[in-house]
């Protein structure tokens, strides 16, 4: 029997035993047209990311996509959400291991686009990364930079009393990537012009 854990701004996430399902929402403020699309082609993306960054990083295992239903069956991991623990967790170890899987995402010319740590899950001494709603396909510099400064403004707003800590980690591990000296160039003009638009 499915249980709804959680309903989203793109859609429902319900659990089935050990199965996620992901169900896809019509939104009223589209033509129906234009929503019936974007929703098949956004269940097809999703599903496409998932097998393909289950080769490098922990992911949680595709079992099904149906464009028609616009619904992704996934592996339930049964793990820790970072959101609710990782300041009672080895914090450096950890961020380490999301920047190191990140550049590896990175390196594919995969963006996440929902870098936050509701969407890391810690299971057996291993970071998941779950939710890639919002992910697609960039080898773009300014893209992963958007996507390094997401994580640090999640950390900030979410974990204020280790984000120092849990960032630099996180940018330790995310050395391993083949542009970090560009994106962390990159990254500079992004958190600058967010300075300036609270600035104005």
């Amino acid at each position: 029997m499915q249980k709804i854990i959680a309903i989203g701004a793109e859609a429902v996430i319900s659990k089935d035993k050990d199965k996620i399902i992901k169900s896809r929402i019509p939104k009223c403020y589209r033509l129906p047209i234009l929503d019936e699309k974007l929703r098949k082609l956004r269940t097809r993306s999703e599903a496409k990311i998932i097998e393909k960054v289950a080769r490098i990083i922990p992911v949680p295992k595709l079992i099904s996509s149906d464009d028609d239903k616009k619904e992704i069956v996934m592996e339930h991991i049964a793990g820790k959400k970072l959101s609710d623990n990782l300041e009672k967790l080895p914090v450096t170890l950890i961020c380490k291991q999301i920047g190191k899987s990140l550049a590896k995402l990175h390196d594919l010319g995969i963006i996440h686009g929902d870098l936050t740590t509701s969407n890391l899950i810690l299971k057996n001494k291993e970071v998941y990364f779950i939710d890639f709603g919002l992910g697609f396909h960039s080898n773009k510099i300014e893209d992963k930079a958007v996507d390094l400064h997401l994580i640090k403004e999640a950390l900030e707003a979410r974990h204020p009393k280790i984000h120092e800590k849990a960032y630099k980690a996180i940018l330790a591990g995310y050395k391993s990537s083949k542009d970090y000296q560009k994106t962390i160039k990159q990254l500079e003009r992004v958190k600058a012009r967010g300075r300036y638009k609270q600035q104005y």
